[in-house]
């Protein structure tokens, strides 16, 4: 419920930066469709190939799911990761851009401060289903979880760090900023949506130092490389997209 309320205010604010930059508000509705489908897939596939250590204890490991193709489409088993969904729903965008010859970083630009909102309210979510907390603490604002919903290992332990609000507050953090910022003169096309991926890495490579329910390949948390490569990623374009301006 609280991802498809994410999703829908996203989308009215996503509207919103449309017809402000674009003039044209319904290339959102447009893409609501294909970003959805493709964001879904991608997260889908993200989980398939890179389950969590609860996912693996379940025995819902890549090979069991290779091994039983029908139940990748059993979305209420297993779960989605979030950088596949960043990854299918970039490149929906990109096709969309391509195929009706729009401009890929104008859209994206209207889409940031969207993106970044239905994130902060979708993890509201997380509470309800006593998921994505971090380790036990002592910490006045930190949460109960009942004992059927702990991680083995850590049964004994009562109270644990509230990481789905820590991720909510501070993509929300993000989203008023990208709003504020998008307004301002000197951005060129393309750096807000950057922006937006530089500022969500951060968030995500810190709070993975507190998870518990990790993606595990090859002996690294997959989740904290993958957001740590995407921040070099879009530092390096906003660089280079910015010393390229000043030379035109």
């Amino acid at each position: 419920m609280f991802i498809a309320l994410g999703i829908a205010i996203g989308a009215v604010l996503a509207a919103l930066e449309a017809e402000r930059r674009l003039r044209d508000m319904e290339i959102v509705y447009y893409l609501f469709l294909p970003l959805t489908v493709w964001g879904w897939i991608g997260a889908r596939l993200w989980h398939i190939f890179t389950p969590p250590l609860s996912s693996v204890r379940l025995g819902l490991t890549t090979e069991y799911y290779l091994s039983h193709p029908l139940d990748i489409l059993a979305v209420w088993t297993g779960g989605f990761g979030l950088p596949g969904a960043i990854l299918g729903g970039t490149f929906a965008l990109w096709l969309f851009a391509h195929k009706y010859q729009l401009s890929f970083w104008g859209i994206a630009d209207a889409l940031a401060p969207g993106l970044a909102a239905a994130l902060a309210i979708g993890r509201v979510g997380n509470y309800f289903n006593q998921e994505l907390y971090g380790l036990p603490t002592t910490l006045p604002w930190g949460i109960f979880i009942d004992p059927s919903h702990r991680i083995p290992g850590y049964e004994q332990a009562e109270i644990f760090h509230p990481l789905f609000a820590y991720e909510s507050i501070l993509c929300f953090l993000i989203a008023v900023l990208l709003w504020q910022m998008a307004r301002g003169r000197f951005f060129k096309p393309g750096h807000i949506f950057l922006l937006f991926l530089i500022l969500y890495s951060v968030v995500r490579f810190l709070l993975e130092f507190l998870r518990l329910d990790t993606a595990i390949v090859g002996g690294f948390n997959i989740n904290q490389v993958f957001f740590a490569l995407l921040f070099f990623v879009a530092s390096g374009m906003i660089l280079f997209r910015h010393r390229n301006a000043q030379i035109l």
